[in-house]
């Protein structure tokens, strides 16, 4: 899991294609390296990836056919600037919000609106994802945790701080750049456990939680137990 706080501003190094349907692909990131191990998860541009090996500050990881179809990932070239963090511990605080680091889809850089202290970016928003999205609730766009500022069926707006422009690749990513998108995973199991209540839900979801008997019921301070006040 991680938080959607980038910690450092990588490079990749180099791309190698491993056949297959896969890569092996090094990226340069001194801070996230400092203590990384064969087998931590470092999420690259949002995407969670599996440390192989780490040599002087760089790293190489396996990208799977899977993550290159579905992530902006399969674009990326030598010299790119990517997203870094590590994942996260239990003891540190979540300065974002709860992310996976499983893509749900790519969206695209609409428009920049640059304001005073600040600056207001759409993007194309999957419609297969827009029900996920909503005002004022969290997004993941390329690892940063952002808060929606709009929504519409196909489009969402974010609002970005000059730290987040000066530290994150967002700050460059121009007009038609592809970007990872991880929605709220919160939501999507509340989708799928209203949609095991309702009419037509999954066979066999009425029984997972069975109603208790009125006397069953726990007794509260005051209460006789089972009985009602």
């Amino acid at each position: 899991m991680f938080t959607g706080i980038v910690e450092e501003l990588g490079e990749v190094v180099r791309i190698a294609d491993t056949g297959g349907d896969s890569a092996l692909v090094a990226i340069r990131g001194p801070l996230v390296t400092s203590d990384a191990r064969h087998g931590d998860s470092i999420a690259v541009n949002g995407v969670c990836l599996t440390v192989v090996d780490v040599d002087g500050g760089v790293f190489t990881a396996d990208v799977l056919g899977e993550s290159l179809r579905r992530s902006a990932l399969g674009g990326l070239r030598p010299g790119d600037p990517v997203n870094l963090e590590r994942a996260a511990a239990l003891n540190s605080r979540l300065g974002g919000h709860l992310v996976q680091g499983h893509v749900d889809g790519v969206g695209e850089v609409l428009s920049r609106e640059p304001a005073a202290q600040w600056e207001t970016l759409r993007f194309r928003l999957p419609t297969a994802l827009a029900r996920y999205v909503v005002e004022k609730g969290s997004i993941t766009v390329d690892g940063v945790s952002l808060t929606v500022a709009a929504v519409g069926d196909d489009w969402f707006t974010v609002g970005l701080i000059p730290t987040t422009l000066k530290l994150t690749t967002l700050g460059g990513r121009g007009v038609g750049a592809p970007v990872n998108l991880e929605v709220d995973v919160l939501a999507k199991y509340v989708e799928r456990l209203l949609d095991a209540r309702l009419p037509g839900g999954p066979v066999g979801t009425d029984d997972a939680a069975p109603a208790l008997p009125d006397d069953a019921a726990p007794a509260l301070p005051g209460d006789t137990a089972g009985g009602a006040r």
